[in-house]
Protein backbone atom coordinates (compact mmCIF):
# COMPACT_ATOMS: atom_id res chain seq x y z
CA UNK A 1 0.00 0.00 0.00
CA UNK A 2 1.58 3.38 -1.07
CA UNK A 3 0.65 6.94 0.69
CA UNK A 4 0.63 9.85 -1.03
CA UNK A 5 1.31 12.83 0.89
CA UNK A 6 0.91 16.16 -0.52
CA UNK A 7 2.75 18.90 0.30
CA UNK A 8 1.15 22.51 0.71
CA UNK A 9 5.06 24.06 0.93
CA UNK A 10 4.78 26.00 -2.03
CA UNK A 11 1.13 27.44 -1.66
CA UNK A 12 2.94 28.09 2.39
CA UNK A 13 5.95 30.25 0.72
CA UNK A 14 3.50 32.31 -1.58
CA UNK A 15 0.81 33.30 1.39
CA UNK A 16 4.19 33.62 3.18
CA UNK A 17 5.36 35.98 0.29
CA UNK A 18 2.03 38.07 -0.54
CA UNK A 19 1.96 38.43 3.25
CA UNK A 20 5.60 39.82 3.89
CA UNK A 21 4.77 42.58 0.64
CA UNK A 22 1.56 43.68 2.04
CA UNK A 23 3.73 44.38 5.61
CA UNK A 24 6.00 46.10 3.75
CA UNK A 25 3.62 47.97 1.77
CA UNK A 26 1.89 49.15 4.67
CA UNK A 27 5.07 50.39 6.38
CA UNK A 28 5.78 52.03 3.73
CA UNK A 29 2.43 53.67 3.04
CA UNK A 30 2.60 54.72 7.24
CA UNK A 31 6.17 56.33 6.80
CA UNK A 32 5.18 58.40 3.72
CA UNK A 33 1.75 59.40 5.28
CA UNK A 34 3.24 60.45 8.29
CA UNK A 35 6.05 62.39 6.91
CA UNK A 36 4.11 64.10 3.89
CA UNK A 37 1.41 65.24 6.56
CA UNK A 38 4.71 66.72 8.96
CA UNK A 39 5.91 68.48 6.13
CA UNK A 40 2.66 69.69 3.91
CA UNK A 41 -0.71 69.33 6.07
CA UNK A 42 -2.09 72.24 7.04
CA UNK A 43 -3.53 72.81 10.62
CA UNK A 44 -3.76 70.78 14.03
CA UNK A 45 -5.62 70.57 16.64
CA UNK A 46 -5.51 73.93 18.06
CA UNK A 47 -5.97 75.91 14.72
CA UNK A 48 -7.32 74.65 11.70
CA UNK A 49 -5.12 77.00 9.52
CA UNK A 50 -1.57 76.46 11.60
CA UNK A 51 1.23 75.75 8.66
CA UNK A 52 2.72 72.37 8.63
CA UNK A 53 4.31 71.06 11.73
CA UNK A 54 8.02 70.71 10.03
CA UNK A 55 8.12 75.02 10.21
CA UNK A 56 8.44 74.36 13.82
CA UNK A 57 11.81 73.21 13.19
CA UNK A 58 12.92 75.62 9.42
CA UNK A 59 11.46 78.67 10.58
CA UNK A 60 13.38 81.52 12.41
CA UNK A 61 11.14 81.86 15.38
CA UNK A 62 12.69 85.36 15.90
CA UNK A 63 11.52 86.68 12.23
CA UNK A 64 8.58 88.98 13.35
CA UNK A 65 5.63 90.03 10.72
CA UNK A 66 6.42 93.24 8.85
CA UNK A 67 4.42 96.00 8.77
CA UNK A 68 1.99 96.71 6.56
CA UNK A 69 2.37 99.41 3.51
CA UNK A 70 1.34 102.44 3.84
CA UNK A 71 -0.42 102.44 1.21
CA UNK A 72 -4.22 102.04 -0.98
CA UNK A 73 -4.94 98.42 -0.74
CA UNK A 74 -7.90 96.15 -2.88
CA UNK A 75 -8.64 92.71 -1.63
CA UNK A 76 -8.36 89.98 -4.99
CA UNK A 77 -10.10 86.79 -4.76
CA UNK A 78 -10.27 84.08 -7.28
CA UNK A 79 -11.32 80.70 -7.75
CA UNK A 80 -9.31 77.47 -9.48
CA UNK A 81 -11.08 75.41 -11.63
CA UNK A 82 -11.37 72.46 -8.70
CA UNK A 83 -13.39 74.99 -6.24
CA UNK A 84 -10.40 76.17 -4.21
CA UNK A 85 -11.13 79.92 -3.28
CA UNK A 86 -7.42 82.01 -3.17
CA UNK A 87 -6.92 85.78 -1.84
CA UNK A 88 -4.63 87.94 -2.70
CA UNK A 89 -3.98 91.47 -1.62
CA UNK A 90 -3.45 94.54 -4.38
CA UNK A 91 -1.21 97.26 -3.19
CA UNK A 92 -1.80 100.50 -5.26
CA UNK A 93 1.09 103.16 -5.70
CA UNK A 94 0.72 106.63 -5.48
CA UNK A 95 2.08 106.88 -9.21
CA UNK A 96 -0.21 104.17 -11.37
CA UNK A 97 1.97 102.82 -14.03
CA UNK A 98 2.15 99.16 -15.61
CA UNK A 99 4.61 97.93 -13.83
CA UNK A 100 3.49 95.19 -11.96
CA UNK A 101 5.43 92.64 -9.30
CA UNK A 102 3.91 89.68 -7.97
CA UNK A 103 5.40 88.74 -4.34
CA UNK A 104 5.60 85.41 -3.41
CA UNK A 105 6.04 83.98 -0.23
CA UNK A 106 7.48 80.95 1.03
CA UNK A 107 7.02 77.75 2.68
CA UNK A 108 4.54 78.00 5.77
CA UNK A 109 4.40 81.49 5.45
CA UNK A 110 1.81 83.70 4.09
CA UNK A 111 0.94 86.94 2.08
CA UNK A 112 1.83 88.99 5.25
CA UNK A 113 5.80 88.15 5.40
CA UNK A 114 5.34 90.03 1.58
CA UNK A 115 4.61 93.65 3.43
CA UNK A 116 8.12 94.58 3.25
CA UNK A 117 8.94 93.04 0.01
CA UNK A 118 5.68 95.31 -1.00
CA UNK A 119 6.82 98.30 0.40
CA UNK A 120 10.18 98.49 -1.71
CA UNK A 121 8.24 98.06 -4.84
CA UNK A 122 5.42 100.79 -3.69
CA UNK A 123 8.32 103.03 -3.24
CA UNK A 124 9.30 102.28 -6.82
CA UNK A 125 6.13 102.66 -7.65
CA UNK A 126 4.94 99.31 -9.11
CA UNK A 127 1.62 98.17 -8.61
CA UNK A 128 2.10 95.35 -6.17
CA UNK A 129 -0.39 91.84 -5.72
CA UNK A 130 0.71 89.70 -2.59
CA UNK A 131 -1.49 86.69 -2.77
CA UNK A 132 -1.67 83.91 -0.15
CA UNK A 133 -0.54 80.31 -2.09
CA UNK A 134 -2.38 76.98 -1.71
CA UNK A 135 -3.25 75.69 2.07
CA UNK A 136 -1.22 79.26 3.27
CA UNK A 137 -3.50 82.32 5.06
CA UNK A 138 -6.46 83.08 4.15
CA UNK A 139 -6.35 80.58 0.47
CA UNK A 140 -7.87 77.21 0.81
CA UNK A 141 -6.39 74.57 0.48
CA UNK A 142 -5.37 71.13 2.90
CA UNK A 143 -1.82 70.74 1.40
CA UNK A 144 0.96 72.60 0.45
CA UNK A 145 2.44 71.36 -2.92
CA UNK A 146 6.10 73.12 -2.58
CA UNK A 147 5.36 75.03 -6.31
CA UNK A 148 3.16 72.73 -8.34
CA UNK A 149 -0.07 73.75 -7.77
CA UNK A 150 0.78 77.52 -6.14
CA UNK A 151 2.60 77.82 -9.86
CA UNK A 152 -0.70 77.23 -11.62
CA UNK A 153 -2.44 80.05 -9.32
CA UNK A 154 0.91 82.76 -10.41
CA UNK A 155 0.23 82.21 -13.71
CA UNK A 156 -4.06 82.55 -13.43
CA UNK A 157 -3.10 85.91 -10.89
CA UNK A 158 -1.11 86.67 -13.80
CA UNK A 159 -3.83 86.81 -16.42
CA UNK A 160 -6.15 88.50 -13.92
CA UNK A 161 -3.61 91.01 -13.52
CA UNK A 162 -3.90 91.60 -17.88
CA UNK A 163 -7.23 91.74 -17.81
CA UNK A 164 -7.43 94.82 -15.27
CA UNK A 165 -4.51 96.02 -16.81
CA UNK A 166 -3.84 94.74 -20.57
CA UNK A 167 -0.48 96.88 -21.25
CA UNK A 168 0.71 95.45 -17.57
CA UNK A 169 4.35 94.23 -17.53
CA UNK A 170 5.15 91.79 -14.77
CA UNK A 171 7.79 90.52 -12.19
CA UNK A 172 7.56 87.46 -9.93
CA UNK A 173 10.03 87.96 -7.18
CA UNK A 174 9.72 85.00 -5.16
CA UNK A 175 11.60 83.76 -1.60
CA UNK A 176 12.34 79.78 -0.87
CA UNK A 177 9.49 77.99 -2.04
CA UNK A 178 8.02 81.68 -3.69
CA UNK A 179 11.07 81.57 -5.30
CA UNK A 180 10.73 77.89 -6.85
CA UNK A 181 7.22 79.03 -7.28
CA UNK A 182 8.35 81.65 -9.89
CA UNK A 183 10.46 79.65 -11.76
CA UNK A 184 7.88 77.20 -12.19
CA UNK A 185 5.36 79.61 -13.75
CA UNK A 186 7.81 81.17 -15.83
CA UNK A 187 8.68 77.64 -17.38
CA UNK A 188 5.59 75.61 -17.39
CA UNK A 189 3.26 78.30 -18.02
CA UNK A 190 2.62 80.98 -20.59
CA UNK A 191 2.47 83.88 -18.47
CA UNK A 192 1.57 87.13 -20.67
CA UNK A 193 3.26 90.18 -19.56
CA UNK A 194 5.81 88.55 -18.07
CA UNK A 195 8.97 90.75 -17.84
CA UNK A 196 11.41 89.07 -15.45
CA UNK A 197 11.63 86.72 -12.68
CA UNK A 198 13.90 87.58 -9.22
CA UNK A 199 14.14 84.32 -7.36
CA UNK A 200 15.71 84.60 -4.11
CA UNK A 201 17.11 81.58 -2.22
CA UNK A 202 14.79 78.87 -4.37
CA UNK A 203 15.55 75.25 -4.39
CA UNK A 204 16.79 73.02 -6.78
CA UNK A 205 13.98 70.27 -6.23
CA UNK A 206 11.69 70.29 -2.98
CA UNK A 207 12.27 66.36 -3.16
CA UNK A 208 16.53 66.54 -3.02
CA UNK A 209 15.57 69.31 0.44
CA UNK A 210 13.18 67.02 2.23
CA UNK A 211 15.28 64.55 1.81
CA UNK A 212 18.55 66.52 3.34
CA UNK A 213 16.45 67.70 6.11
CA UNK A 214 15.36 64.18 6.73
CA UNK A 215 19.26 63.65 8.11
CA UNK A 216 19.13 67.85 9.50
CA UNK A 217 16.29 67.53 11.48
CA UNK A 218 15.73 63.50 12.42
CA UNK A 219 19.55 61.57 11.76
CA UNK A 220 17.58 59.49 8.82
CA UNK A 221 18.51 58.81 5.25
CA UNK A 222 16.77 59.75 2.15
CA UNK A 223 15.92 56.22 1.22
CA UNK A 224 14.05 54.50 1.32
CA UNK A 225 11.63 57.25 3.18
CA UNK A 226 12.05 59.65 0.48
CA UNK A 227 10.30 57.11 -2.45
CA UNK A 228 7.91 56.37 0.21
CA UNK A 229 7.05 60.61 0.41
CA UNK A 230 6.89 60.52 -2.99
CA UNK A 231 4.41 58.06 -3.42
CA UNK A 232 1.77 58.78 -0.85
CA UNK A 233 2.47 62.86 -1.70
CA UNK A 234 1.03 61.90 -5.08
CA UNK A 235 -1.90 60.20 -3.53
CA UNK A 236 -2.79 62.53 -0.94
CA UNK A 237 -2.29 65.92 -2.39
CA UNK A 238 -2.20 65.34 -6.15
CA UNK A 239 0.97 65.85 -6.98
CA UNK A 240 4.44 64.08 -6.41
CA UNK A 241 7.05 66.26 -3.86
CA UNK A 242 9.54 65.39 -6.73
CA UNK A 243 6.98 67.16 -9.11
CA UNK A 244 8.52 70.35 -7.62
CA UNK A 245 11.44 70.79 -9.28
CA UNK A 246 12.29 74.05 -10.56
CA UNK A 247 15.85 72.15 -11.79
CA UNK A 248 13.63 70.96 -14.40
CA UNK A 249 11.90 73.83 -15.72
CA UNK A 250 14.19 76.58 -15.58
CA UNK A 251 15.57 75.78 -19.20
CA UNK A 252 12.42 76.80 -20.37
CA UNK A 253 12.78 80.32 -19.07
CA UNK A 254 12.45 82.80 -21.64
CA UNK A 255 12.67 85.76 -19.87
CA UNK A 256 15.75 86.88 -17.70
CA UNK A 257 16.77 86.10 -14.17
CA UNK A 258 17.99 87.41 -10.74
CA UNK A 259 19.49 84.69 -9.03
CA UNK A 260 20.06 85.93 -5.26
CA UNK A 261 21.20 83.30 -2.11
CA UNK A 262 22.64 84.06 1.30
CA UNK A 263 26.07 82.37 1.60
CA UNK A 264 25.45 81.17 5.18
CA UNK A 265 21.91 79.47 3.70
CA UNK A 266 22.05 76.06 5.35
CA UNK A 267 18.43 74.85 4.35
CA UNK A 268 18.77 75.53 1.03
CA UNK A 269 22.70 75.44 0.11
CA UNK A 270 24.14 77.93 -2.47
CA UNK A 271 25.22 75.08 -4.57
CA UNK A 272 21.72 74.60 -5.51
CA UNK A 273 21.12 78.48 -6.45
CA UNK A 274 24.85 77.68 -9.07
CA UNK A 275 23.11 74.44 -10.10
CA UNK A 276 19.77 76.76 -10.89
CA UNK A 277 21.82 79.58 -12.53
CA UNK A 278 23.86 76.85 -14.71
CA UNK A 279 20.76 75.45 -15.82
CA UNK A 280 19.32 78.66 -17.31
CA UNK A 281 19.28 79.37 -20.82
CA UNK A 282 17.90 82.90 -20.32
CA UNK A 283 19.82 85.98 -19.53
CA UNK A 284 20.53 85.64 -15.94
CA UNK A 285 22.56 87.48 -13.43
CA UNK A 286 23.42 86.87 -9.46
CA UNK A 287 23.83 88.14 -6.58
CA UNK A 288 24.95 86.77 -3.00
CA UNK A 289 24.92 88.10 0.21
CA UNK A 290 27.42 87.03 2.61
CA UNK A 291 26.46 86.17 6.12
CA UNK A 292 23.37 85.72 4.96
CA UNK A 293 20.80 82.71 6.01
CA UNK A 294 18.08 81.39 4.45
CA UNK A 295 15.49 83.87 3.44
CA UNK A 296 17.42 86.39 4.97
CA UNK A 297 19.55 88.00 2.15
CA UNK A 298 17.39 91.17 1.93
CA UNK A 299 17.37 92.09 5.83
CA UNK A 300 21.12 91.33 6.05
CA UNK A 301 22.14 93.71 3.29
CA UNK A 302 18.56 95.70 2.44
CA UNK A 303 20.70 98.54 0.75
CA UNK A 304 22.60 96.42 -1.84
CA UNK A 305 20.09 93.93 -2.29
CA UNK A 306 17.46 96.67 -3.77
CA UNK A 307 19.97 98.28 -5.58
CA UNK A 308 20.90 95.51 -7.40
CA UNK A 309 17.20 94.37 -7.96
CA UNK A 310 15.77 97.70 -9.02
CA UNK A 311 19.07 97.79 -11.59
CA UNK A 312 18.63 94.54 -12.88
CA UNK A 313 14.69 95.52 -13.10
CA UNK A 314 14.78 98.46 -14.82
CA UNK A 315 18.07 96.82 -17.66
CA UNK A 316 14.76 94.25 -18.05
CA UNK A 317 12.15 96.98 -19.10
CA UNK A 318 14.72 99.22 -20.86
CA UNK A 319 15.25 95.77 -22.91
CA UNK A 320 11.92 95.03 -23.42
CA UNK A 321 10.70 97.34 -26.38
CA UNK A 322 7.16 96.96 -25.86
CA UNK A 323 6.66 98.44 -22.48
CA UNK A 324 4.89 100.88 -21.75
CA UNK A 325 5.94 102.86 -18.21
Amino acid sequence: MVIIIKCNCKKRCGIIVIAFIAVVLAAGYAIGDYFVDYALKRGNDKDPLAPPAACVEIHDKSRKLPEMPKAPTEIWDMTMPEGRRLTATYFIPAEKGHRWAILIHGYGRDQRYARDYADAYLKENYNTLTPDLCASGESEGKYITMGVKESEEIAKWAAKIKERDPDAKIVLHGVSMGAATAILAAGEYDVTGLVAVVEDCGYTSAYEMFGNQLGVIFGLPEFPIMPCVDIVSGIKTGVKVSDAAPIKAIPSVKVPIMFIHGAADKLVPPAMMENLYDACNAPKTKLIVEGAGHGDAMKTDREEYWKAVFGFLDDCFKNDASSKI
